[in-house]
């Protein structure tokens, strides 16, 4: 195989940390919350392809120079392109707004002159990329650690991070593939918030409802709408929810103003009376759950 832009990045199953007895036998990364990117360096220039395919190379001239970075003619790096708050974590809302420059986290490496490596074992990757590139103002090769990974969970739960790849050494890169070598495994808040109303089902969710529409209490009285709740139902749960929610329906929506239907769809309001438990990976800065799933009514 000779890898060629554009190449489907490997992708990784949603995950626990390995059990205590196999800790050695991963390594473990910092999960940058980003935007998955490749870069195709060849002829002293860079060529960047985002997840799905496309080229985006227009889009960040602030890595322009990258090539030059790069302890080879050619090579083709996987990584995450970031940009980091003001309190240096990284953000996916700056990130897609874009106003300050991005930076590209390198994390595995494909082809190097040439010659693919996806065969070689993750560790020999891992070090082919730290020689391969030299850490510049926009680009770096970030730290990585064998065994321990409960502990740099905690540790990137506390500094505020999405969570930790773990990586199963010795596994291979294979592209386009979701493989259990590759875990992610997130940090998980969970916070209240009130019951405002639900939105229609489809499929399987046709004689329930799709997503609860939840809100947060102000301190002047009111509910500022936070986005849906979609996952964390059983069945049994979506039945036994939508027999309480029936008798609170209203016509009126329960926030000062009507959220825009491209966040509601169809939406059906209920008085704001219950108030559920659910995990996030974070609030937006526009105050909505990211990423929410269903715990329990509290």
């Amino acid at each position: 195989m000779s890898l060629r832009f554009p190449v489907e990045p490997m992708k990784a199953a949603m995950g626990s940390l390995p059990p205590a007895t196999e800790d050695e036998q991963w390594a473990y990364e910092i999960k940058w919350d980003g935007f998955r990117t490749l870069a195709f360096v060849a002829d002293a220039g860079t060529r960047w392809q985002s997840s799905s395919g496309a080229d985006v190379t227009t889009k960040y001239p602030e890595l322009s120079e990258f090539a030059g970075a790069v302890n080879a003619g050619a090579a083709i790096i996987d990584g995450e392109l970031v940009v980091l708050d003001a309190d240096g974590r990284p953000s996916f809302e700056l990130m897609q707004r874009h106003e300050t420059q991005v930076a590209f986290y390198a994390f595995d490496v494909l082809q190097i002159a040439g010659t693919d490596t996806i065969a070689l074992p993750y560790e020999q990757r891992r070090e082919l990329l730290v020689a391969l590139i030299e850490p510049g103002a926009n680009w770096l090769v970030p730290a990585h650690r064998v065994g321990d990974g409960a502990a740099l969970l905690a540790a990137s739960a506390e500094r505020g991070l999405e969570g930790v790849m773990a990586k199963r050494l010795g596994s291979m890169y294979q592209p386009g593939k979701r493989s259990p070598s590759w875990r992610k495994v997130k940090n998980r808040l969970q916070v209240e918030v009130t019951i405002c109303g639900f939105n229609a089902g489809t499929g399987t969710r046709a004689t329930t409802f799709g997503a609860l529409l939840v809100g947060v209490p102000q301190p002047d009285g009111t509910i500022a709408f936070a986005g849906g709740v979609g996952t964390g139902f059983t069945q049994a749960r979506l039945e036994s929810l939508l027999s309480l929610m029936r008798p609170l329906i209203t016509s009126d929506c329960p926030f000062p103003r009507v959220p825009p239907r491209s966040q509601t769809g169809d939406a059906t309001w209920v008085h704001p009376q219950l108030r559920a438990q659910v995990e996030i990976t974070e609030f937006t800065n526009d105050g909505h759950v990211r990423h929410a799933s269903f715990v329990d009514l509290v």
